[in-house]
């Protein structure tokens, strides 16, 4: 049983998914489509509500909510199934992975410890919820999210990075649709990038 539960099913709520083992799997475009076709499918259809995300190397960020009869648990539990089946296609069939067999090996050895899988468990089971109740820890999330791939030194500007969400913040476009945060007009300087 997980240590990290979603209290608030339909609250709002900072999630962590995180491939086993740290390893950089969404190095590729073709897995890191999957996550953004998956996360899409789970905003029209599953109620998912999204204010802030950001897909880095080895995890995925959200800042998110349910609004449907759906939890936040069993989506997220729905998305990441549906991902790993649609990642380790692509690992056997897709032809371009290069790290195939260490991959394989990896998410099987990891499937054979968990009595839930099957064969390969690519996501770890926890997603490390932290509940977001005022403005000021919800600020500070997103620009946590935000400001991941200029720590990595990937971008020099947040909204440069394709996989997240600060170009919604920035232009009001991204890749996937979010709810924009309504911060008060006098935080100017600790506004979400």
């Amino acid at each position: 049983m997980s240590r990290f539960k979603i209290l608030d099913q339909h609250g709002l709520n900072f999630v962590t998914l995180t491939v086993v083992d740290w390893v950089d799997l969404f190095i590729r475009k073709q897995y890191k489509d999957i996550i953004l076709e998956s996360l899409s499918f789970c905003q029209k259809e599953k109620g998912l509500i999204l204010y802030a995300y950001v897909l880095m190397s080895s995890h995925l960020h959200l800042i998110a909510e349910a609004s449907s009869t759906i939890s936040l648990s069993d989506i997220l539990r729905d998305f990441k199934k549906f991902t790993a089946k649609g990642i380790l296609s692509e690992i056997e069939n897709g032809g371009y992975e290069s790290r195939r067999e260490w991959l394989l090996h990896k998410f099987s050895f990891h499937g054979s410890k968990n009595t839930g899988n099957r064969n390969y468990q690519i996501w770890t089971a926890d997603n490390h919820p932290v509940q977001l109740f005022s403005l000021p820890v919800i600020a500070q999330k997103i620009n946590y999210i935000h400001n991941n791939p200029v720590m990595e030194g990937w971008v020099e500007l947040p909204e440069h990075y394709v996989y997240s969400s600060a170009s919604n913040y920035v232009t009001g476009k991204g890749v996937l649709d979010v709810v924009e945060v309504d911060f008060p007009a006098s935080w100017e300087g600790f506004l979400p990038v």
